[in-house]
């Protein structure tokens, strides 16, 4: 069979679902951004979000040289992250300013970073529709 319809696949569409929902909430982040880029004293904000996933998935395979705990109240240094637990953090700047009224946003980094987002977006939606396109075909073949 090409297409296996295991546990591996859940997780793969649940894995795009959530970085759709991380999309979608960097997508107001940036429209505030942008919105704000006038007004005196705003400070930016972003997303932060993939890195915490990597972090998480990188867990899961275990640590790259594994230690031995020799006494049952030690604490652990490999700690494995439940991905599910991830979520979207919202984090503001409050140290950069480019503008005199100190305003933190840079309007052509926003755009730059709106832009990356849609591309992010559009992504991921074909990656989620293939993979249904799939399953649906895997789904017929075994009817």
């Amino acid at each position: 069979m090409i297409f296996s319809t295991s546990t591996r696949d859940g997780k793969f569409l649940d894995l795009i679902k959530r970085d759709l929902d991380a999309v979608m909430i960097r997508h107001n982040v940036i429209a505030d951004n942008i919105a704000n880029a006038d007004t005196p004293n705003f400070k930016r904000a972003e997303v932060n979000f993939e890195s915490e996933l990597k972090r998480a998935l990188d867990s899961e395979k275990g640590p790259e040289y594994p230690t031995k705990m020799t006494h049952p109240k030690h604490i652990p240094f490999e700690e494995v992250i439940d991905y599910r637990k991830v979520k979207p953090r919202i984090t503001i700047d409050y140290d950069t300013f480019y503008r005199n009224d100190k305003n933190g946003v840079d309007i052509d980094k926003e755009m730059v970073d709106f832009t990356k987002n849609a591309m992010r977006y559009n992504l991921l939606i074909e990656m989620y529709n293939r993979n249904i396109r799939k399953l649906e075909m895997v789904m017929r073949s075994t009817a």
